[in-house]
């Protein structure tokens, strides 16, 4: 059976660094905010190439603290794609905003970039982007919309550890951005975690404040915050990982490679750009009996996913919030998309038999 993904074998070659880096925090005893998050806050920092990174608990919390902190008036509306992870619209309605929804590129899968304008008016406040699969969105447009208007920029990084568009890694475009580090991420922790990073010192110090109970000296509390630190823990496991995590994106791309050359050209692969540097955190394909083929597969002894069979607007959950209205790209694609093995613990040898294996269906 080749397994999705087995987080065991995509750690396995960092395990006794892992147990180096869980001693060292053991024998400080200094659990919450100490120097395992300031050190990897400066090696993130350092990494996507910006001046702050703030350690939080998830990704969905460096999202919505990502917004707290630019005091947006309250019903005021967030642009966020049609096609993306419910988390991306949690974190804005969990602020009190409204998200409108933007149909995305049909080929790249993000949000497209001509269809932004006709989304904003008068209460427009943002801009979400999602770097969805691990391949950055068309920014510069996006950017320029968002001069034009006056709106801020969010970029959600959850998936895009490492990518790049014109040689500048995501988390450099906006205002404030997010990332996860949830364990199947290329850069993932061993548990929930997440940072925000930012070339403003202002935000940055805010954001701190907002991580920690609103507080920036303890006990005298300046705004109404969250308890969302990254784990010393987490920060030590997720340095070790930092240090490889350009081996891990390139492995990726290595294997990617192969499904791009190997697999038939009637199943709908990956949009590869020049400019853009995909980290494929995720490497779907598309096809119309997506449901038979993944369960072909699993009969193949290949295991898949689906990312995701759901699109948010049809989630009972923001039914009615976001309305009946109708996202066919959105649609199409969650009606149609299929996730294939690509991780760290993937050996060549199980993509050429997966690519093999796909080939092989009617």
């Amino acid at each position: 059976m080749i397994e999705y993904e087995n987080l065991y074998k995509t750690n396995k070659s960092f395990l006794a660094d892992y147990k180096k880096a869980f001693a060292d925090v053991a024998k400080k005893g200094f659990y919450i905010l100490g120097k395992a998050v300031d050190e990897f806050e400066n090696e993130f920092a350092d990494y996507c190439g910006v001046k702050n990174c703030i350690g939080v608990a998830s990704g969905l919390d460096a999202l919505i603290i990502s917004l707290k902190i630019f005091r947006i008036k309250p019903g005021s509306e967030v642009i966020v794609p049609s096609n993306t992870y419910i988390a991306s619209i949690l974190s804005i309605i969990h602020c009190g905003l409204v998200p409108v929804l933007v149909e995305p590129d049909i080929k790249t899968y993000n949000i497209d970039p001509d269809k932004i304008e006709n989304a904003i008016t008068s209460k427009t406040a943002a801009i979400m982007p999602v770097h969805l699969y691990g391949k950055m969105c068309d920014m510069d447009p996006i950017i320029e919309i968002a001069k034009r208007h006056k709106l801020k920029v969010i970029e959600d990084c959850a998936q895009a550890h490492g990518a790049q568009y014109k040689k500048k890694k995501a988390g450099t475009f906006g205002h404030c951005n997010a990332f996860s580090f949830y364990p199947t991420k290329n850069l993932g922790a061993l548990g929930d975690a997440g940072a925000i990073v930012t070339n403003d010192p202002e935000l940055a110090g805010q954001a701190k404040i907002y991580r920690n109970y609103g507080s920036k000296i303890k006990y005298y509390n300046e705004v109404v915050g969250y308890n969302s630190r990254l784990d010393e823990l987490q920060a030590a496991f997720l340095s070790v990982k930092l240090k490889k995590l350009d081996e891990i994106n390139n492995y990726k791309r290595k294997l990617a490679a192969i499904y791009l050359k190997k697999i038939r050209e009637d199943f709908t692969k990956p949009f590869v750009q020049d400019d853009y540097y995909d980290i494929y955190h995720i490497f779907n394909i598309r096809h119309p009996q997506r449901d038979k083929l993944k369960k072909y597969l699993i009969d193949q002894g290949i295991r898949t996913e689906i990312h995701y069979p759901v699109p948010p607007h049809k989630q009972k959950a923001l039914r009615d919030l976001l309305g009946d209205k109708s996202y066919p790209v959105s649609e199409a694609i969650h009606a149609s998309t299929l996730s294939l093995p690509i991780s760290y613990g993937h050996t060549q040898k199980d993509i050429y038999e997966v690519a093999e294996k796909i080939n092989g269906f009617k």
